[in-house]
């Protein structure tokens, strides 16, 4: 990468992607947000619109990376992607093919599911444990957990269940979850 970000930069650019997970909750949905970057620009940001398109795929890091368009290989590979909530693995596998180098997490308490499979293949996760990003999650799960388990893949009373069931609170170990 030719740009290294500065924690400010971090802070910045999460501050973004927070404003795109409010946005999806005022609409409704599922408040997860995610902004693109390369070299110190935002080429695309965007929400979890699950609920609002209808779609089984549209995740916060998928609609962001959708709305990037198509870009070079390079590009990717010296972006960083910001996003409110530790990815899950269909987010996880988008940013592993096109090689983002470095993912900045706000917070991974509610959710955690691929990051040490990015680690594995070579990306920088950092998580910022952000406490705006924490509030909305618990939020989410409190006052929606229908839509919240939907989600993850899971069934609603299944939110309740202990963390070695994989399903406390979208699941500390998230398996076979989705997100």
């Amino acid at each position: 990468m030719t740009w290294t970000p500065t924690a400010e930069d971090d802070r910045r650019f999460l501050s973004l992607a927070i404003e795109q997970a409010q946005k999806s909750w005022d609409e409704g949905g599922v408040p997860i947000g995610a902004v693109l970057v390369h070299d110190g620009q935002v080429l695309a940001a965007g929400h979890n619109q699950r609920v609002q398109k209808d779609s089984a795929i549209l995740h916060g890091e998928t609609d962001t990376i959708e709305k990037a368009g198509r870009l070079r290989a390079s590009v990717y590979r010296e972006s960083v992607l910001y996003t409110t909530l530790s990815p899950c693995i269909m987010c996880s596998g988008t940013a592993l093919l096109y090689e983002i180098p470095r993912i900045v997490v706000g917070e991974n308490r509610t959710f955690e599911m691929a990051e040490d499979l990015l680690r594995e293949r070579g990306v920088v996760v950092d998580v910022l444990d952000d406490p705006e990003c924490v509030a909305l999650m618990e939020r989410m799960i409190a006052e929606r957990p229908e839509i919240w388990s939907e989600d993850i893949g899971v069934e609603t009373g299944e939110l309740g269940a202990s963390a070695s069931d994989g399903a406390a609170e979208g699941g500390a170990d998230g398996e076979g979850q989705g997100r």
